[in-house]
Parts: structure tokens; sequence; C-alpha cells
């Protein structure tokens, strides 16, 4: 980790950040606030095996932008647990999280912090079913969504229930959070987080596309700004040329 984690209770939350934006980071204070971690470490990922074609911006950019994006919020970090490997080869989440645990100090708590997106698609990642018992998962969930609906993205061999205790509270400065407990096939446990309603639906691809031709084509315009790109971001963008 490029900064001290600072606490007990640390979310890795990776991902391209290809750019980053604010919907990230409501996702990010949000599990903050409702869940009480100490930090959330933003991670950008090097290789993903899933998108063959890598990202549009390169690793350095987008740890760039992702530190701006976050600079002076209380409570997120940078980490380069998820950054290129030497040898080239795909950053695969599981053993990231394998290494980053091992890192921490003894007694702290690791959880893995995603997306809706993410969470659909998490059974065709690597040893997809180990990794919510190598860190539980904190998932942003889109509103109203069903126990049927989480049943069905889970990877093969995992199952579901709302956990017999009581939801953890919740206050005017406290988000919602649901809890519920996967189960394997080893009859192992693990906790399982949702926060629902604050999934953010932003089509990477989209975005791009919109500051190219909405904010790249015409920068001194008063519309060459953009609603879901804090102002730092944004500016980097313009300064490096990106998204041309």
């Amino acid at each position: 980790m490029e900064q001290s984690t600072g606490g007990q209770r640390v979310a890795f939350f990776g991902g391209s950040f290809d750019p980053p934006h604010l919907g990230h980071l409501a996702v990010a204070r949000a599990a903050h606030a409702a869940l009480e971690l100490d930090t959330v470490l933003f991670a950008p990922v090097g290789s993903q095996p899933l998108k063959p074609h890598g990202s549009t911006a390169s690793f350095e950019d987008r740890l760039a932008m992702t530190r701006l994006a976050i600079a002076g919020v209380p409570g997120l970090s940078i980490s380069l647990a998820d950054a290129p490997k030497p040898s080239g080869a795909p950053n695969y989440t599981l053993e990231t999280l394998e290494s980053l645990r091992a890192a921490l100090p003894p007694g702290s708590s690791l959880f893995c912090l995603m997306g809706a997106d993410s969470f659909l698609g998490l059974h065709r990642w690597r040893r997809a079913d180990e990794i919510p018992f190598v860190a539980p998962l904190i998932v942003a969930s889109r509103p109203g969504q069903p126990l049927d609906g989480l049943r069905a993205a889970l990877p093969s061999g995992l199952t579901i229930e709302t956990a017999p205790e009581a939801p953890l509270g919740t206050s005017a400065a406290k988000p919602e959070v649901r809890s519920y407990i996967l189960h394997n096939l080893a009859r192992e446990t693990s906790p399982f987080y949702l926060l629902p309603g604050l999934d953010v639906e932003i089509s990477a691809s989209q975005l791009r596309e919109r500051i190219r031709d909405q904010v790249l084509a015409a920068p001194e315009t008063p519309a060459a700004s953009h609603e879901l790109l804090p102002k730092t971001v944004l500016e980097y963008i313009r300064s490096h040329g990106l998204y041309r």
C-alpha cells in the first residue's frame, strides 16, 4: 500500500477507474460510513483478465486521476496492491486480496467493495467462490435488489441467506446496510453486506465518449464541464489529452 491503512477495518475497492468518477466516491463513502471502516483502498488494476483489450488510459494516468479524485477525502486511500506485475501477468482479485490480507496487521478485517455490475459478473472471475471467504463482500446494489437476484448472481457452490441478527443500525448520517450470510460447499460462512440504492449506473465507455464530445471538443464553452467527474480529474484529462 502506498499509504497506511490507519486502522483495522479496511475495504479493497479495485477497478479500472478509467476515469474515476463521482459514483465511485459515493460508493466508497457510503461503505466507509455504513460499516465503520477505517480505510477504503482505491486500487486501480494493472491488467484485467476479462478485458483483453485493456484500459483506454495507461495505469500511470489512471493512478494519477484516482489520487486526485480522492485527495482530501477522509478514509479514502490509494493502494498499489493491484498494480501491473513485472511479468505482465493478469491481476486476479483473489491473489490480490490474499496478498493484501497477509500484509495487514494482526486483528485487521479486510473487505472487498464492488458495484452491482461487478457483482453480477463475479461468477466469471477466477476462483470466484473463494473470494468472499478471503474478504467479505460489500456490494453497492441497485434499488430494490431482491434476495433472489443475489442468489442468481452468486458463483457456483455458494448460497445466501438473510443474517439472523438485526440489520446494522441506520441514522441520518449512516447509510442503510443489509446483512446476509454466504455459505460454501465446505460449510464455511462469510458475512455479506448490501448497500441498497447506492449503485450509480455509469457506463465507462459512454462517459469517455461524453468527455470527448462535450468537454474536449469545446473546452472554453460554459458547458465544458462534467457533472460526474471531480474537477481535478477533468483538468487532468484535458492537460494530458486523454480520451481524444
